[in-house]
């Protein structure tokens, strides 16, 4: 090997350990920041003899990504919904001591009535039989309000998840804009790509999403649903907020380039991520626990109704729970929207309004005579009060829409309430721990082979250390040589 050779391969051994301890210094400040992923020199020959540097390689598994972009979005949809359904459990049917939910407090009624029942004469009784009525309908007054603040507070987090998924497209496409522009030109965009790969996982927390990489390492993003997100250009994700929710409002859908992807109207409905989460919420798990509310609303309506006593074929009409559509009975077949919210117990009854107790023994609670059961006037006429009773074990259909008891008494499926909402927040934590499992595994294992080991790295350092330490002693010896042969040559 002549010197001059010689020189040229330590020179170019020297430049390829320059930029090795670069890229090991680089790995080492990155190994604190999320999403950053490993770098390493690919060295390669030249012809003859030395190294050079052929480019910069960034540790990365298309696979495992995609497996933790899906887990994120799993992981989040469930954890909107599980915390959805605390908030609802928490002020309907949480607190076993304070009995609030509608089932307990029905219970407290038909004890109430029977109490009375056994002293038709007591005063006290009636007072707190219609105090226990008051109770029901607190209770489901309450749960309404709080299932429609939940709504709306849904409605409102999608407002934001939309205007945080049109900044994140944003963002990712200035970056990917970089790296198109990057990889043609042969610069080193393993840094983008990091910052790339966190956007899109930001994105994959607020909706499923699956990617595509094409020539000069180019991204589309489609939900995943198959709707198209990113492709050279953002495209807008549009949503119009609704303030205020009744049981009878609906919420708009989300919209991406214009498709439907949220509410009933989508063709292409997404499955994941946080956005997904509210909508189900809102208008699925929320409505289908309304729906119940307003089954047991109107099974009280009908349960302590008053029918004409007088022989005169007068229709059934409210008693001790009526509601704003009085006199006329709700309708049976179809569920009242919002009935839950609007019962009230008659002020006929209610002593603090002015009313008489007594009339839940006597009946004609509406005012018509012609619906009076104690038509003897007798202290001790209890017929009326054990009827009320019966007829809250009595069975009667309810609307299998709601997904409660289809058929059972009232407090049976006042029951099947509870345990309907317990069975969702049982099951959607199940799903929320598994999907947290999974993100989790699937994060380590590809952190496993994308994430930076400070022990590796110090040990590659010592290695380019030497191997600087080898190239600069063989440049000095070249040096010497040649001066040597200078020196000989004069």
């Amino acid at each position: 090997m002549s010197l001059t050779v010689a020189l040229n391969s330590a020179r170019t051994s020297l430049m390829t350990a320059g930029t090795q301890a670069s890229v090991v210094s680089r790995n080492i400040a990155g190994a604190q920041i999320d999403g950053y992923s490993r770098k390493s020199v690919l060295v390669a020959t030249l012809p003859g003899n030395g190294v050079y540097v052929a480019g910069i390689q960034r540790a990365s598994s298309a696979g495992l990504f995609a497996n933790v972009l899906k887990s994120t979005s799993a992981a989040a949809k469930q954890d909107t919904l599980y915390n959805g359904l605390l908030r609802v459990a928490a002020t309907t049917v949480d607190d076993p001591q304070q009995d609030q939910s509608p089932a307990a407090q029905l219970a407290k009624l038909k004890t109430a009535l029977q109490q009375y029942a056994t002293a038709p004469t007591n005063t006290t009784f009636a007072g707190a039989a219609v105090t226990a009525a008051k109770g029901v309908v607190t209770s489901l007054n309450s749960a309404t309000k709080t299932v429609q603040g939940v709504r709306a507070d849904a409605d409102a987090d999608m407002a934001t998840s939309v205007s945080t998924i049109n900044q994140l497209l944003a963002q990712f496409e200035t970056v990917n804009t970089s790296i198109v522009k990057g990889t043609i030109t042969g610069a080193d965009v393993g840094d983008y790509l990091d910052q790339r790969d966190s956007i899109l996982s930001k994105l994959s927390q607020e909706v499923g999403i699956t990617v595509a990489t094409r020539a000069n390492n180019d991204t589309v993003i489609y939900t995943d649903s198959g709707v198209t997100l990113f492709e050279t250009n953002a495209r807008a994700v549009t949503f119009s907020p609704t303030n205020a929710y009744t049981a009878g409002t609906s919420g708009n859908a989300v919209y991406i380039d214009g498709v439907p992807v949220t509410g009933a109207s989508a063709v292409m409905p997404i499955h994941g991520g946080n956005l997904a989460g509210l909508a189900t919420l809102r208008d699925s798990t929320t409505v289908t626990y309304q729906r119940q509310l307003d089954e047991i609303a109107r099974g009280l309506v009908e349960t302590f109704a008053e029918s004409d006593q007088s022989g005169g074929g007068l229709p059934d009409v409210p008693g001790l729970f009526t509601y704003p559509g009085a006199p006329a009975m709700p309708p049976s077949g179809t569920i009242s929207a919002g009935l839950a919210g609007s019962i009230f117990v008659n002020p006929s009854v209610d002593q603090t309004a002015g009313g008489n107790p007594s009339l839940l023994r006597d009946g004609a609670i509406s005012g018509n005579p012609a619906y009076r059961y104690n038509t003897t006037g007798a202290t001790g006429f209890s017929a009326r009060l054990q009827q009320m009773v019966d007829s809250m074990g009595a069975n009667r259909p309810f609307d299998p829409v709601a997904q409660g008891k289809p058929s059972g008494s009232l407090v049976d499926f006042a029951g099947s309430s509870v345990s309907w909402l317990e069975a969702q927040r049982k099951n959607t934590n199940a799903e929320a721990t598994y999907s947290q499992t999974l993100l989790e595994r699937s994060a380590e294992a590809l952190s496993n082979v994308s994430g930076v080991n400070m022990d590796d790295e110090m040990s590659f350092m010592l290695q380019v250390e030497r191997t600087f330490s080898a190239s600069s002693k063989l440049i000095s010896t070249v040096d010497a040589m040649l001066k040597d042969l200078l020196a000989a040559v004069r």
